[in-house]
């Protein structure tokens, strides 16, 4: 199994519990990693034997962007479900930040995994 990685992705979007969260657009952070096998991508050289991180990045930052949430919990499960779902990712590992959360803290959030970690 191989991993390709993405690291602190920052978006802009609608999150939070509390009134005034529900009217400004906060920064989260994303760090993702897929299995994939890059084998064929080595030998081939085309994008499209691989998973492809700046479709990946994109296909986040506007999902996210046009979505408000409540929770972190539910950003991360819907961005894995996305992931999956759209780009046939058998197994993730996604960390969700919001550096702004806790004045004494560079950041708090979740990480969840989903997925079969063999490929």
């Amino acid at each position: 199994m191989d991993i390709i990685f993405i690291r602190g992705l920052r978006i802009d979007t609608i999150i939070g519990i509390y009134d005034w969260e529900r009217r400004v657009r906060q920064t989260i952070v994303l760090d993702v990693e897929m299995a994939t096998d890059i084998r064929n991508a080595a030998v081939s050289q085309n994008v499209s034997d691989t998973l492809d991180y700046h479709a990946i990045s994109l296909r986040l930052t506007a999902f996210i962007q046009e979505q408000q949430f409540l929770l972190l919990e539910a950003l991360a499960e819907r961005c894995a479900e996305l992931l999956q779902r759209e780009f046939s990712i058998a197994w993730l590992r996604l960390y969700v930040t919001k550096p702004t959360a806790v004045s004494s803290a560079q950041g708090v959030g979740v990480q969840i995994e989903r997925g079969m970690r063999s490929v």
